[in-house]
């Protein structure tokens, strides 16, 4: 049969198969992830399709080269608690500190906190004791921890993570209890000093933990791969895809490393696609069944350090990938009078509605009933034999129900199920984009001269409509779009990372640390057999005192201060030259092995359609032509409104915009048409723009909240989140705020119609105030309020505010009142009303000599300024996205939704 290649991405709802035969010709398989009755794994059951072969028939000799592969095996263990059994061992006293955890409080309005359960089963701690230097304070009670880890492997325990107070500074600790472990039978034993050589105890011990908590999982899965693959006999060799975006050999695959294997894929394929076609600039989007994966490119991976999942804080190199529950899968339900779209999904089983297993209503199950998706020109790939269309009857009917529902709590009339359909597709498309601002707007970068690269089984359908909400005019769609993140992980090199930390100024000697790094990186990949291999390092750099680390190439110091500032000013708009720069951590990356995708087969001959459907679109039905994609040649140009169609997916080109094939055989999308303007809302709100400006509101006050944590230098501030931000009207009345700090958002509109009352028409563009005292709207002393106007159209629309807590800032006493206070101003600093900003211009002298005049200066007149900089770099960040909001939707529309989401 000759050799084959085989790239694999087992997602939660569908595992996407790309197989490359002997002869160079690609073909795809999308399968259920979770099908019992058919196979008990999808991914060989791809392969097995793949090569024509009978159940039970065994797999050719050398019938396969290599198997590249994404799983989400050690995600879904980890979501679903589904693990290891693990013994934590940690530094005597420091036992609680992973239940404690941080200050981050994610669901501060629930009424019902409920903690994600911890990962480790037993927890025992070792006296012992290292500085921050590295030094022994208290030598390692060896008997102690021989004890404990009887104790445990007595009760059956055999997974066991060490992480010690200091530990990524000096291992020896930690190395000579993981040998006893070893000695006493511990199968899995993850030590934090080679899980992340990085600062941050509660993220490195989680991130210990979540090693030795996955770890025996995937390799349980990977042995069972092996067993069906034959390895050695038939399949040479097993890769798989790595969190960081490179492959390693299946020997070497780590839990720590498998969280976002599938993803990472995505955005591989998504890059080397998008530069192949002339596209430098990407902002990846990968609907699939379950979720969406957002992203962003600009000339090189970005990846994260400091990720937390399923409430697990992750300290190791992952690709910098967000996700928002609103996947194909995404449930969309009526609640509390909205609608709302997730998070919950069907998955693959049951599923939508429309798949016969009995699921809820989902957004796959929207494009159904507005036509997008048509039974009739679908695979039959449903229902309990697998072999059934989609079911457009029970969709209808499913929807006629809701609508009575809607109707009988809301009083307006029922709304029929194409206007239902269309409504929670809106919200979902809105969800998405406001996830894409994360990772693009609230980083400094403007999306509207980027393109929108779709991929996943649903991308394509919902392409269009997201890259309107943000203002992009452009989408790319590969011929291998439904399934890129299975051919990104052929397209991968295999890669290892080496980070550390070093905590030093700029100017330090780093260079020996990161030859030291690169030659461990390289001897990585070589022990793999790979010998072409290149590498490279970063320098992770930060102001003094700042949170935010941003990486720059490794170089000169002179060459890595100006790539920091540069950056520095994109991200956050300032940048702050009397401030010392400090390294966090140096990063080296080796990288070989990589292989050439081969050119995609294309079509000759003008498009033709396949069929005319009655589709959907902004509340009318319209015959719409039906192409396959296959039968589209080169330079093929179709207007929308159409439906394109293909093995691994549908595109809908919706009106206003225009699909055309390149020369390679993509689709470029881009709108040849102005978007309409939404008509102004009257006294009855539209409950689906409702939901949509809400949540739109609510992400600008976040995105608000993330600028001011990474840009202060109070550890109140960028550690405790010890802040807020909001939104307000004209008239000073709250419309949103991000889930900070309750106490500050109570008083705080009093503050605004404070600076209202004081300033009137003498607001100008450029201007922002500054007050805390609590007879003008503030709380207590140390909590200061930056505020600022938006102007629309010459006049004021909206109020931003931003409070945050400043350590000190003058009184007789640290803290915020000595006891014996007689008067406020005894106790510190009282601003009524100060002008921070004319202008645009800040009166950082006058605010100095402000700040200054209190009788204890706990911190210094740096800090102070930084932090207040801070709450004016997050007021801008607002701004701009207000504005936005106003130029895509309109100001009557905005200015009429702001009522509703107030009442």
């Amino acid at each position: 049969m000759g050799q084959w290649e085989f790239w694999i991405d087992r997602g939660g709802t569908f595992t996407d198969v790309v197989a490359r035969g002997p002869d160079g010709r690609v073909q795809t398989r999308k399968l259920l992830s979770d099908n019992p009755e058919r196979y008990p794994d999808a991914a060989v059951q791809g392969i097995r399709e793949c090569l024509g072969l009978t159940p039970g028939q065994p797999l050719p000799d050398g019938a396969i080269v290599a198997v590249k592969m994404g799983t989400t095996v050690a995600t879904n263990a980890l979501l679903e608690r589904k693990g290891t059994a693990v013994l934590l061992l940690m530094t005597q006293g420091f036992g609680d500190l992973l239940r404690i955890g941080t200050q981050a409080r994610p669901k501060l309005f629930d009424l019902h906190i409920r903690r994600p359960d911890l990962l480790y089963a037993e927890l025992a701690e070792v006296p012992g004791r290292l500085d921050a230097d590295g030094g022994e304070v208290a030598p390692l009670d060896e008997g102690a921890a021989r004890a404990a880890l009887g104790a445990a492997f007595s009760r059956g325990i055999r997974s066991v993570a060490v992480a010690f107070l200091h530990g990524h500074v000096n291992g020896g600790h930690e190395a000579r209890v993981a040998a006893i472990a070893v000695e006493v039978g511990f199968t899995q034993v993850s030590v934090s000093h080679r899980v992340s050589r990085l600062a941050k105890l509660v993220a490195r011990g989680d991130t210990t933990v979540v090693d030795a908590y996955l770890s025996p999982i995937l390799r349980r899965y990977v042995r069972q791969v092996e067993v069906a693959l034959d390895m050695g006999r038939a399949t040479g060799r097993l890769l798989f895809m790595q969190s960081n975006g490179g492959l390693t050999a299946a020997d070497r695959f780590m839990g720590k490393d498998a969280i976002l294997s599938g993803p990472a894929g995505g955005i591989v394929g998504m890059v080397r696609t998008g530069e192949a076609a002339g596209f430098a600039r990407l902002i990846g989007f990968d609907m699939g069944g379950t979720s969406t994966d957002v992203s962003h490119y600009a000339g090189s991976f970005e990846r994260s350090f400091e990720t937390e999942v399923a409430g697990v804080r992750m300290r190791a190199p992952m690709m910098d990938i967000h996700t928002v529950a609103a996947g194909g899968g995404s449930i969309c339900t009526f609640r509390d009078g909205r609608f709302q779209v997730g998070p919950e999904s069907a998955g693959a089983n049951p599923g939508p509605v429309s798949y016969r297993r009995g699921g809820p209503l989902t957004i796959t199950d929207c494009n159904v009933m507005l036509g997008r998706l048509n039974a009739a020109h679908f695979p039959t790939v449903f229902g309990p034999g697998g072999n059934l269309p989609l079911d457009a009857e029970v969709v209808r009917a499913a929807f006629v129900q809701l609508g009575a529902q809607v109707a009988a709590a809301t009083g307006q009339a029922v709304m029929t199920p194409e206007a239902l359909a269309e409504g929670f597709l809106r919200i979902a498309v809105d969800n998405m984009a406001n996830a894409i601002k994360v990772i693009s707007v609230q980083r400094g970068h403007d999306v509207t001269g980027y393109t929108l690269q779709c991929f996943g089984g649903a991308g394509g359908q919902h392409a269009c409509a997201v890259a309107d909400a943000l203002g992009m005019g452009r989408v790319f769609l590969h011929p291998y779009a439904g399934v890129l993140s299975a051919y990104g992980m052929g397209l991968a090199e295999t890669r290892a990372l080496r980070e550390v930390q070093f905590d030093h100024p700029l100017d330090a000697e780093a260079g020996a640390t990161v030859n030291a790094l690169l030659a461990e990186a390289a001897a990585e990949l070589q022990a793999q057999g790979i010998t072409d291999v290149t590498t490279a390092a970063q320098a992770h750099l930060r102001y003094d005192g700042s949170h935010q680390a941003l990486p720059v190439d490794f170089g000169t110091p002179d060459t890595m201060r100006a790539a920091f500032e540069a950056s520095h000013q994109a991200r956050f708009g300032f940048v702050a030259p009397e401030r010392g720069i400090l390294y966090e951590m140096l990063v080296a990356e080796a990288v070989g092995g990589g292989v050439t995708a081969d050119a995609v087969p294309i079509a000759t001959g003008d498009a033709v359609a396949a069929a005319v459907l009655p589709v959907w679109f902004d509340g009318a039905e319209c015959a719409c032509p039906l192409y396959d994609r296959p039968t589209l040649g080169a330079g093929a140009v179709l207007a929308g409104p159409a439906v394109i169609r293909e093995a691994t997916g549908t595109v809908v080109v919706e009106p206003g915009w225009t699909a055309r094939v390149d020369a390679t055989g993509n689709l470029i999308l881009e709108r040849h048409a102005p978007m309409a303007r939404l008509a102004a809302a009257g006294t009855q709100a539209d409950p689906v723009l409702l939901e949509v400006m809400g949540n739109l509101f609510m992400s600008i006050a976040d995105q608000m909240g993330a600028t001011l944590a990474n840009t202060a230098w109070s550890v109140n501030i960028k550690e405790r989140l010890d802040f807020s931000c909001a939104i307000f009207d004209a008239a000073g009345d709250l419309v949103a705020n991000a889930p900070h700090v309750p106490v500050h958002l109570g008083s705080m509109s009093h503050a605004v119609k404070t600076v209202i009352a004081a300033v009137g028409a003498g607001a100008r563009d450029g201007d922002a105030w500054m007050l805390n005292s609590p007879y003008n709207g503030g709380t207590h002393l140390p909590d200061v309020t930056v505020i600022t106007p938006v102007f629309v159209g010459g006049a004021v629309a909206f109020w931003l505010g931003s409070r945050g807590h400043h350590a000190d800032i003058g009184g007789r006493t640290p803290g915020s009142g000595p006891p014996d206070s007689r008067t406020i101003e005894e106790e510190g600093v009282v601003i009524d009303l100060f002008p921070l900003v004319v202008g645009g211009r800040l009166r950082e002298a006058e605010t100095r000599a402000l700040l200054g005049s209190g009788r204890w200066p706990c911190r210094s007149p740096e800090q102070n300024m930084a932090d207040l900089k801070a709450q004016i770099a997050a007021n801008e960040t607002g701004r701009r996205e207000l504005l936005r909001v106003v130029a895509i939707h309109g100001a009557e529309v905005v200015a009429a939704y702001m009522g509703h989401v107030q009442r």
